[in-house]
């Protein structure tokens, strides 16, 4: 089956239309002129992607209203829309929280239906334009002398004058990957609540990571009844500090440029954050300011010092930075009290998984030599995303990459790319026609993944192509 766009091209073909995928496609609509936009998406909703598809109110933003518009130009945007659904009789449980509505931490599921507002609220307002999406998974790309050509999983192709890798997140418990440790095999989705009440209510559980998506399933497991130990089964051992609300703090970065390696950042973070705590001030005031500077510091550290900060601080900033919220929180917390759940610094090294008997993990424990195994009656994979496209075992990330179109970006991480998004091949060229924004660019940006990065990468973007 075929399907050649005709004359006159499509401007702009997206690949993936999660929340990357809607946000380009809301800035092009905002720009004068007309266009036309075609989006492939295989979810029958544009907006959603994995994060904000999750239906069960249990699993929230990590970041409060305020934080979370998807606005670049409108930091209240969420704030607002937020205030009229409430108004309207939405979400009725957020009256138990007793917070204004700008610290409220929404379900992910209705950030979806906001992002999904905006855009038809975009193309409202363009009629002259057109955003199209099609329903299907791209497996192949291709540079032609006419436009950029894919290939659609059910053998239909489309084609467009450019094209955007808005691809999303791989999260490591929904991705195959190339050399599997068979951990996705035997493990439980951290999501799905129906096949977690399928558990025993006492059943012995074993997660892998310790981050955010482990709250996630801590949440899903309360949700689905479960009353058994739950182990947690880190690296690092570390959990996510909860989110708070602390006050503004001086951006003591924007005035100085003179740092610019992991160890001088850290050291000027710390007496930032010592120096807040001895006037009485919440240690997460200092720390958010830092949000703004991390591209540009980033960028400009060498490939030696993004190594160290990987392999030396990484686990701090992410326990520190990607905070939880107060809800998911509180219940680990909980549990931590009632002695159900344990969090243990360990490595995951190997599964046996044997029919009808418990499942089996070898671990080895931080600062030990030798290895052990743990047994469980279940296995929940909570090591969060996947960011090496090599790793990643799907189709289209796997033929850009034979085909030279892509490179690994710096450390492996995603894609590279020039600094507006233009992707490099394997030779390091530039491309006029393929582009790519939000994850695929953590190599470049470290934080490429938030909801406001991700924002303001598509503005950008929108700009540049709509003036090709």
């Amino acid at each position: 089956m075929s399907l050649i766009s005709p004359e006159p091209l499509p401007d702009v073909l997206i690949v993936g239309g999660g929340l990357s995928g809607a946000l380009l496609a809301m800035q092009l609509l905002r720009l004068p002129g007309r266009r036309r936009v075609l989006i492939v998406e295989p979810r029958s909703e544009l907006g959603r992607g994995e994060a904000y598809s999750a239906r069960e109110r249990v699993h929230t933003l990590n970041g409060n209203a305020a934080r979370m518009s998807v606005d670049p130009d409108n930091a209240n945007d969420l704030t607002q829309w937020l205030t009229e659904h409430l108004a309207s009789g939405g979400w009725p449980e957020a009256a138990q929280q007793s917070v204004p509505v700008a610290e409220l931490f929404a379900p992910r599921g209705l950030f979806g239906v906001y992002a999904r507002q905006r855009l038809r609220e975009a193309q409202r307002a363009n009629p002259g334009s057109l955003v199209e999406h099609v329903q299907g998974e791209v497996v192949a790309l291709h540079n032609e002398a006419r436009g950029v050509r894919v290939t659609l999983s059910n053998g239909a192709e489309l084609i467009a004058r450019t094209a955007v890798l808005a691809t999303g997140m791989f999260p490591a418990a929904r991705t195959r990957q190339r050399q599997s440790s068979g951990l996705n095999a035997a493990a439980l989705d951290p999501w799905d609540v129906p096949a977690l009440a399928q558990l025993n209510r006492e059943a012995r559980v074993l997660i892998i990571g310790a981050g955010l998506t482990m709250v996630d399933a801590v949440a899903s497991l309360d949700q689905a009844g479960h009353r058994g130990s739950i182990r947690v089964l880190s690296r690092h051992g570390l959990l996510p500090h909860v989110r708070r609300q602390p006050p503004s703090w001086d951006d003591f970065l924007a005035a100085d440029h003179t740092l610019r390696s992991p160890s001088q950042l850290l050291r000027a973070v710390r007496a930032q954050c010592q120096r807040a705590l001895g006037q009485g001030i919440d240690w997460q005031a200092p720390l958010d300011t830092v949000r703004a500077h991390v591209g540009r510091l980033w960028s400009q550290a060498s490939d030696v010092q993004r190594r160290q900060f990987v392999r030396h601080v990484r686990p701090w900033w992410e326990s520190h930075h990607h905070r939880s919220p107060p809800q998911g929180a509180a219940l680990v917390e909980r549990l931590l009290g009632e002695g159900r759940l344990t969090v243990e610094a360990a490595s995951f090294q190997a599964l046996e998984a044997p029919e009808g008997e418990p499942l089996r993990v070898r671990i080895r424990r931080r600062g030990h030599l030798q290895s052990e195994w743990v047994e469980g009656d279940a296995l929940i994979n909570s090591s969060g995303i996947e960011y090496d496209w090599r790793r990643v075992d799907r189709p289209l990330p796997q033929q850009l990459l034979a085909a030279g179109l892509i490179r690994p970006g710096p450390l492996g991480l995603g894609i590279d790319a020039d600094g507006g998004g233009a992707v490099r091949n394997e030779a390091g060229e530039a491309s006029a026609r393929l582009f790519a924004m939000g994850p695929p660019l953590r190599g470049l940006w470290w934080e490429s993944t938030a909801v406001t990065d991700v924002a303001s990468q598509a503005k950008a973007l929108a700009a540049r192509l709509a003036g090709l």
